[in-house]
């Protein structure tokens, strides 16, 4: 069976020569292209972008010291006060009412707390502030004022049941005396409106057992929680913080 000799191919370069000529193609067709770039458009353009860039991060939340949640919202929007600062604060224009143990002042990962106990505050299952309990808050205040913190008034019982014409339960007296501070320190303290909240927590919140007459004292209370900027941001709706 005869046998044939393959001859070598003397054409091969072609293949490299058209790939090196296609590149070349591309790459003056490029240069062609960028020349015809329209300059002030570009620059439109770049602006546009430069202040939809600069929007976005002015609604970007700030972040804290502890690297966990916005301490009040965007730039534009003042930080709050720490809650150790204003404690100190807090601490020196109430020194004598913490000594007759009008309030205490204690400090919880959620903000600074005032607590402000029944006896002196409120008559047994009322919610109509004393005159004593109104200087008092008003003293409060007085340091809130200089603060944007937000502020959220509590409510609490102690777990004996009530039942009266105007309450039909401790849900009930809880929250009717958060919201008298709340309207004392918006209406007549100066407080913003807007940076103050109430809550009330019935018997459920207790600060001691409820085993004696004592302990059940230290559970009716009304507390003060100045917010710091993580909880306000992550509990607070519509808060500056939280936008």
């Amino acid at each position: 069976m005869p046998t044939h000799s393959r001859r070598p191919s003397h054409e091969r370069w072609l293949v490299s020569y058209a790939d090196f000529i296609t590149l070349l193609f591309a790459f003056f067709a490029m240069l062609y292209a960028s020349s015809r770039i329209d300059a002030h458009k570009l620059q439109q353009v770049s602006q546009a972008l430069q202040v939809a860039f600069d929007k976005a991060a002015d609604t970007q939340p700030a972040r804290s010291g502890n690297g966990l949640l916005p301490e009040r919202g965007s730039r534009l929007v003042p930080s709050s006060l720490d809650a150790r600062a204003l404690g100190e604060r807090m601490t020196h224009a109430l020194a004598s009412e913490l000594h007759a143990h009008q309030i205490e002042i204690g400090m919880e990962s959620r903000g600074l707390v005032l607590s402000i106990p029944e006896a002196g505050t409120f008559s047994t299952g009322s919610d109509e502030l004393s005159p004593t309990a109104e200087v008092l808050i008003g003293r409060v205040a007085a340091v809130l004022a200089d603060a944007p913190n937000q502020v959220r008034v509590e409510g609490h019982t102690d777990d004996v049941p009530i039942h009266t014409w105007r309450f039909n339960s401790n849900w009930d007296l809880s929250t009717a005396r958060a919201t008298r501070v709340v309207e004392f320190l918006s209406s007549r303290a100066g407080i913003a409106p807007a940076r103050l909240s109430a809550a009330g927590y019935g018997e459920f919140h207790p600060r001691a057992s409820n085993d004696t007459a004592a302990s059940r004292a230290r559970n009716r209370r009304v507390d003060i929680v100045v917010l710091n900027d993580a909880t306000a941001a992550a509990e607070e709706p519509g808060s500056p913080a939280s936008r």
